[in-house]
């Protein structure tokens, strides 16, 4: 039972509270990126249907249907970005097409995408009409993929090889066409009124599951809908959400949810989760490592990688402390030390970018939509990200009550920007502006709080 999730103790306190039968009708996981929130979610679910041990290796059907993520009686939605997980598991896949975990490995991060545009969850949605001829060929080649994997196993042949590669190719490249034309950043209200009815039809085998990942990315009208559920979840659902922050959670949502914390996991034990899951190494690959070692490895596969988003996170945070340190001079005063302390750390590796120093808010935002491209492939994010981890780590150095309340300032003021482009729609260079000009002013002031 969650033998699958490395070094968390939260799913120890999970185990404890299945095999005691208390579970809470609605939970939180919550914790940084890549630390098995969703995984341990998707487990959840496995176990509360499985009809055997409860094991991952149990060959009950319900097992059998939630291994590959078919089991009617789970419901999975919630934004997030599919890339780079799509692409890491297919490489996987590729590096030996005879092993079954990596098989079941590439159809999950599949069908974890496709789960978002169920039936349920789209029904009488006009917009899905768009979509209904990739969403067809994404169902069509996944089922001649299983078809052909089992078959070259068998058969062993070059030619049956190549022709699997060739259609795993197509089906990633459809599922990333499917991701990028049809997610939305923010939870859509229909999709919470549909899983609530959902939640109340009889399940089809012992429990039903609904997971909500991200939960926090969904507007007023969408929580209230949500509230609804929690306050009265039928007797045979178990509801979980995941965010990265507990904080992050309505409090009156949150006062109707069991948390689970999941933690940063140390070095070693997201090397043997790369070992394990995607059956690679980090050793020897050039990985960006600001945070999170399992972020960075499934971050190089994508286009847009953190060796190209880290010199322009850098570059934002200097840019930064110039602003600021011209902002107080003006007044003639002294430069707080915080400002000195960013723009000295991160000076050099600002200076590989090739970028010249800017002498207004706007350009910031101007430069760096020109040099990402636009922030495509949901980059955005993960240079917010990326700058946040750059900026804790220098107050971590630094200790002190000043710099734990600068973090948080960091964080409140990303958050927002992530916020405002995701969920209110504003433009990527509107809020970077918002971002640059409250981040200049609270240092400019030396204190915040």
């Amino acid at each position: 039972m969650f033998e699958n999730i490395i070094e968390q103790d939260a799913v120890l306190q999970l185990r404890d509270d299945i095999l005691s039968r208390r579970c809470a009708p609605s939970m939180l996981f919550f914790g940084p990126p890549e630390s098995g929130k969703g995984s341990a979610a998707l487990e959840f679910a496995r176990i509360s249907s499985c009809e055997g041990d409860a094991s991952w290796k149990c060959l009950c059907p319900a097992c059998e249907r939630h291994r590959y993520l078919l089991h009617s009686d789970l419901l999975m939605l919630g934004p997030r970005s599919f890339q780079s997980e799509i692409s890491a598991c297919y490489s996987a896949f590729l590096r030996n097409v005879s092993n079954k975990s990596a098989k079941i490995l590439f159809i999950r991060s599949v069908r974890k995408l496709q789960m978002r545009f169920s039936s349920v969850l789209t029904e009488d949605d006009p917009k899905i009409g768009k979509l209904a001829s990739v969403l067809q060929s994404v169902e069509e080649k996944l089922n001649e993929f299983e078809t052909l994997a089992a078959a070259a196993t068998e058969d062993g042949q070059e030619s049956s090889r190549q022709a699997l590669e060739k259609l795993s190719g197509s089906l990633v490249k459809d599922a990333l066409s499917l991701a990028n034309d049809g997610l939305s950043g923010v939870i859509p209200i229909g999709h919470i009124r549909r899983a609530s009815y959902w939640c109340r039809l009889a399940p089809n085998g012992k429990r039903k599951t609904l997971v909500i990942e991200n939960a926090e990315n969904m507007r007023e009208e969408a929580r209230n809908s949500l509230l609804k559920l929690l306050e009265e979840p039928p007797s045979s659902v178990n509801i979980v959400l995941t965010s990265r922050r507990r904080e992050a959670i309505m409090p009156t949502i949150l006062s109707r949810l069991r948390p689970y914390r999941f933690l940063r996991r140390s070095a070693e034990s997201e090397k043997e989760v790369i070992r394990r899951v995607f059956q690679d190494s980090v050793e020897g690959k050039d990985l960006f490592l600001r945070g999170s070692l399992v972020s960075a490895y499934l971050d190089s596969f994508l286009p847009a990688n953190t060796e190209k988003l880290y010199p322009l996170a850098a570059w934002f945070i200097v840019s930064l402390a110039r602003l600021a340190a011209v902002s107080v001079k003006k007044n003639r005063e002294a430069v707080p030390q915080i400002v000195n302390v960013l723009g000295e750390r991160y000076a050099p590796t600002a200076g590989t970018s090739g970028l010249e120093h800017p002498q207004k808010i706007s350009d910031v935002a101007k430069t760096l939509i020109e040099e990402s491209g636009n922030f495509e492939d949901d980059s955005f994010s993960r240079f917010l990200k990326i700058t946040l981890d750059m900026v804790s780590s220098v107050m971590r150095e630094e200790k002190g009550p000043q710099f734990i309340a600068y973090n948080e300032m960091f964080k409140k003021y990303i958050n927002e920007a992530e916020t405002s482009v995701n969920i209110l729609n504003i433009s990527t260079a509107s809020a970077i502006d918002a971002l640059l000009f409250n981040l200049r002013k609270t240092l400019a002031r030396g204190r915040y709080g």
